[in-house]
């Protein structure tokens, strides 16, 4: 292939915004950065480059882009601080853009590749507001504790002032202080339960905050097409994270809703083979390397009246953890059965296994086996998971040997 023929396919193709600027005015444009400001192609061709800047910042652009002109040298600008640019409509967004001086045709030109980065400024900002958000709701509770620990302090008081001579009032005394044990027993797991919640937030908030500043960070050295898989697996890595804390998020408002009251059920007749082959179809794109998923429907229709959107995270829940606590080149098996009255859906995976002193445990809140503190987790998953069944009025049961794997079921009544 030519030479000039690999250029114009790279300058076509490029998901990027390209653009040739001689003394101020655009000389030539791809159509990704006509599409871009919305203008256009036979509207590009002359236009100053301050016409792409607010009106408030063109002064001051001219006299930077002049300082450039005077002494031109490959750099990226945007990174660390905001830059905005103008389109026709007269809308604005946030940018990034490379510079690169050249010279073709034996005239000096700047060639200028632009990015909207407006998706990754919204993600910013969704992760400070869930930071805050968290914060906020760790101090609600540290406040709820410090006042329920003072009234249960003044209880213990005035049951210490209590008459001791007179056996009513001692037998009546001894019966308040169990309870006051029983109370402060469980302010106790109440405080155990906060720390563990402050612990786990910061820990799983900011290993995946971590890959994303690095990512974007590298992605930012990677200015050149010759790039683009490099930058592709560092945007990977952002989504993946990105999607993490999503996730983790949706457990506590999952978790909020439920403890409150706010879950709202909405059954409808679906057909189970449908949806748990489409489920798994999409969960074999995030399995480890050489791992499989084994589907194993029922014979025939499987019609169930339930929430499907429930019923869904159930599943999500497990065969994701099955996934995760599992090693490559493992098999997962999932399986859909039926008689008149139930249908019984089963996960079963070759992975770690539960330690038997854990199992007990297993559907507490923030609870994580003690062979899994090396793999990212809330603890909260398996809780919602037995919270979502009974909502469903079915039944979860688990078998497992550590070292061996873990099988799942999942009972759910007919009628």
């Amino acid at each position: 292939m030519q030479n000039s023929n690999v250029y114009r396919e790279i300058y076509y193709s490029c998901v990027e915004g390209i653009f040739i600027v001689k003394g101020g005015v655009i000389i030539k444009a791809n159509p990704q950065f006509g599409e871009l400001f919305g203008y256009e192609a036979n509207e590009i061709i002359g236009l100053k480059v301050e016409e792409l800047v607010p009106s408030n910042l063109r002064g001051n652009h001219v006299h930077l882009r002049e300082e450039y002109t005077r002494a031109p040298v490959s750099k990226q600008m945007g990174v660390g601080r905001d830059l905005l640019a103008l389109r026709k409509d007269g809308s604005t967004f946030p940018i990034e853009i490379s510079l690169n001086p050249a010279n073709i045709d034996g005239e000096d030109v700047v060639i200028a590749q632009v990015i909207d980065i407006t998706v990754r400024k919204k993600v910013e900002l969704d992760l400070k507001n869930s930071e805050e958000q968290l914060i906020r709701y760790a101090a609600e509770l540290e406040r709820r504790v410090e006042e329920r620990t003072k009234e249960l302090a003044d209880v213990v008081t005035d049951l210490k002032k209590t008459n001791i001579h007179l056996e009513a009032e001692i037998r009546e005394r001894v019966k308040a202080e169990e309870e006051a044990k029983k109370a402060l027993h469980k302010e106790k797991e109440l405080n155990e339960m906060k720390s563990r919640f402050v612990s786990m937030a910061s820990h799983e908030f900011r290993t995946p905050l971590s890959t994303i500043l690095s990512s974007a960070a590298l992605i930012a050295k990677y200015a050149t097409t010759d790039t683009q898989d490099k930058r592709d697996k560092h945007i990977s890595r952002i989504k993946s994270n990105v999607s993490e804390l999503t996730s983790i998020l949706n457990e506590f408002l999952s978790l909020e809703k439920i403890d409150a009251g706010k879950m709202r059920i909405e059954l409808i007749a679906v057909e189970i083979n449908a949806l748990l082959s489409g489920l798994i179809s999409d969960l074999s794109t995030v399995t480890k390397v050489n791992q499989t998923i084994d589907w194993v429907e029922t014979g025939g229709e499987c019609i169930l009246k339930t929430d499907p959107q429930m019923l869904r995270q159930v599943v999500t829940n497990l065969v994701s953890n099955a996934i995760k606590y599992s090693e490559e080149d493992s098999i997962i098996r999932v399986a859909l059965t039926q008689d008149d009255t139930t249908v019984c859906i089963t996960v079963t995976d070759q992975g770690m296994g539960i330690p038997l002193n854990d199992q007990k445990h297993l559907f507490e809140k923030f609870f994580r086996a003690h062979n899994s503190h090396h793999i990212q987790g809330t603890g909260l998953g398996l809780n919602i998971v037995r919270k979502y069944v009974d909502l469903l009025e079915g039944e979860i049961a688990f078998e497992s040997v550590e070292g061996e794997g873990a099988k799942f079921e999942v009972i759910l009544k007919k009628n």
